[in-house]
């Protein structure tokens, strides 16, 4: 299975090298579940650790193009909710949802990052953990480390280490995915009511592919250093938009007229509050949650045996990916492989707490809906996407 889209500007949608890699490596406690979970570092028999790691990606070469832009470091707080969150939402596929420890590293280089930006970075963790405290969310930070790597990086990363422990009886574990589960996608666009703005639905996954075929040519020469030269010249910003053109589409709710720049550095959304509640109110009839970041819609793919995951009534693809999907620079297929399209978290669930859950999200201002269900495979795992008249079987 190859995104070619991806694969071309060097970046694997599925990482099936480092699958591999690591393939011989204990898988922790319950082996089929989202993140590895590992024996409680307090010994406590009855709870539970996780150690997460991840970060905003290439994300963080648009806030350095978008600084450079309009000379507002302000652009780099946005990529510290972005690293946080890729790390958060996965623990709370687990069942986490409160008491994280956060430490973060920034590797820079400092001729391009200056120490406005630095600082404009560290403001957006501050201020990400702020806007959880007031839903309930418990996230302490703990410290960190900032390098000068400019023989290394060309501008910035920004990861983040999460580690979190809880009781174990109230993990959530994807390997009791089920045939008959039926599958809740939450929204990843619209304005959620713990943020300040319209949330375009890009997260922080497929960016690499994003910004190049969406932005245009332009760029390709005012900023070099904001991709790899080891990246085809006809692959680099083959797009028709600069960083200031709105986006096309009819509804502002799923990111019509927010400017290009706007749309693919729109902070990614964190649906821990949310998935606190979904528990609370469901927990028995929850088998599993799952984040589509990498692998997108065909994620699923990896959890439970003998799954087919059917997804016939996905949203509406939000302005951002329309208007990638538009370019026609990529197989429509790959967009799934990709992208999550419009839905970032899916609950499997039993069939009568699909209007419970919905009505939870609903209360947090995001848009929730049956996206599809899981039927047998009869053998190997597989995703059925069916969307705009078109069938596609990973």
């Amino acid at each position: 299975m190859s995104a070619k889209a991806y694969l071309d500007r060097g970046v694997s949608p599925t990482k099936d090298d480092v699958k591999k890699a690591v393939a011989h490596q204990s898988r922790g406690l319950y082996p089929g579940a989202f993140c590895k979970i590992l024996p409680d570092l307090a010994g406590d028999p009855d709870w539970c650790t996780v150690v997460h790691a991840d970060g905003a990606g290439t994300k963080s070469s648009l806030a350095y193009m978008m600084y450079r832009e309009t000379g507002n470091p302000g652009w780099f707080a946005g990529i510290a909710q972005d690293s946080l969150v890729m790390n958060t939402d996965d623990l709370a596929c687990v069942g986490a949802t409160d008491g994280f420890l956060l430490s973060n590293t920034i590797g820079r280089n400092a001729h391009r990052i200056d120490a406005a930006c630095v600082a404009a970075l560290i403001r957006g963790y501050d201020e990400a953990i702020g806007r959880m405290a007031a839903q309930g969310v418990g996230i302490t930070m703990t410290g960190g480390e900032t390098a000068d790597v400019g023989d290394l990086i060309r501008t910035l990363i920004a990861d983040s280490t999460v580690v979190v422990r809880f009781p174990r009886e109230q993990v959530v574990d994807a390997s009791r995915i089920r045939v008959g589960n039926r599958i809740v996608g939450l929204a990843s666009f619209g304005q959620a009511v713990y943020e300040d703005r319209i949330n375009s639905g890009i997260g922080s996954n497929g960016l690499t592919a994003a910004r190049h075929l969406l932005l245009s040519s332009e760029y390709r020469t005012r900023y070099p250093e904001s991709f790899s030269e080891t990246i085809a010249p006809d692959q680099v910003y083959v797009g028709r938009y600069s960083l200031t053109t709105p986006l096309p589409g009819d509804d502002a709710s799923a990111g019509a007229g927010m400017t290009a720049g706007e749309a693919l550095l729109s902070p990614t959304r964190t649906y821990v509050p949310v998935v606190r509640a979904i528990l609370a109110a469901c927990r028995t009839s929850v088998s599993g949650l799952l984040h589509c970041t990498g692998g997108g819609q065909v994620k699923c793919r990896d959890y439970g045996q003998g799954l087919s995951y059917v997804k016939d009534n996905l949203f509406e693809a939000p302005a951002v990916f329309a208007a990638i999907r538009a370019s026609g620079a990529i197989d429509p297929r790959e967009m799934y492989q990709i992208f999550n399209m419009g839905h970032r978290m899916e609950v499997y669930c039993d069939e009568q707490a699909v209007e419970q859950i919905i009505a939870i999200a609903a209360s947090y201002g995001i848009a929730a809906r049956e996206v599809g269900r899981v039927e047998s495979s009869g053998g190997d795992n597989q995703v059925v996407i069916r969307d705009r008249g078109e069938e596609y079987v990973f």
